[in-house]
């Protein structure tokens, strides 16, 4: 999936004649705290409710004193660059640009979100295990090779390392609800389980987040 897939044409840049009072309503009707400021098609920067709230929001955004950042994607780059300008940035929305730099939509962190909710990893039937091993010993093809010895199937793989541990964590979606043997595999080969969840389990856990995402969003 790449950017230019999840594009948003609900919502709109801003123009600098826009005032910071009009700026604030769309961030508000589409909860949403950035919104991309356009010259006919070229990205000027972002701004956020936080550089409005601090100007007079009757005057034009285009009258602010603003060092705007300029964090955006192409159409072609993937998913995952999507996700981590978003989160390096901190930001409810990136712009998208063409290959010429010309602006041509946003993505929006809800977009993104609904996108992973809708593929098979999410939406297929199965269990969450939490794996926690030393770096250097990490083998995906050793994990799927015990968890295909029971008959199962990884849906999907997430990788957690953390800068200061020669630790990491992975994530595996397995397409069974029943998955004892496969946890008494890991253990005979020295695999430490963090987490183990059903998907009802999983679930509730994933819609609790996500309802405390959307929560914050609307703040």
């Amino acid at each position: 999936m790449v950017a230019e897939k999840l594009i948003s044409t609900a919502v709109l840049p801003l123009r600098t004649s826009d005032t910071g009072k009009e700026a604030l309503v769309v961030m508000e009707n589409f909860n949403v705290r950035h919104l991309p400021i356009v010259n006919d098609r070229q990205l000027l920067g972002l701004i956020g409710e936080e550089d409005i709230l601090i100007h007079n929001i009757h005057e034009p955004i285009g009258s602010y004193q603003l060092s705007l950042s300029r964090p955006y994607v192409k159409e072609a780059d993937h998913i995952y660059e999507v996700m981590r300008l978003l989160a390096e940035h901190q930001l409810t929305v990136i712009p998208v640009v063409n290959v010429e730099g010309d602006y041509v939509g946003m993505v929006s962190l809800e977009d993104v979100l609904n996108y992973f909710a809708k593929t098979a990893a999410f939406s297929d039937s199965g269990s969450i295990v939490v794996l926690e091993f030393q770096q250097r010993n990490y083998s995906l093809a050793e994990i799927a090779r015990l968890v295909e010895a029971e008959g199962a199937a990884i849906l999907s793989t997430f990788v957690t390392s953390y800068p200061e541990s020669s630790t990491v964590e992975v994530t595996l979606k397995i397409n069974r609800q029943d998955i004892h043997t496969i946890l008494n595999a890991f253990e005979r080969f020295g695999y430490e389980i963090k987490a183990s969840y059903n998907e009802e389990e999983y679930l509730e856990s994933l819609q609790e987040r996500f309802d405390a995402l959307m929560s914050y969003l609307n703040v």
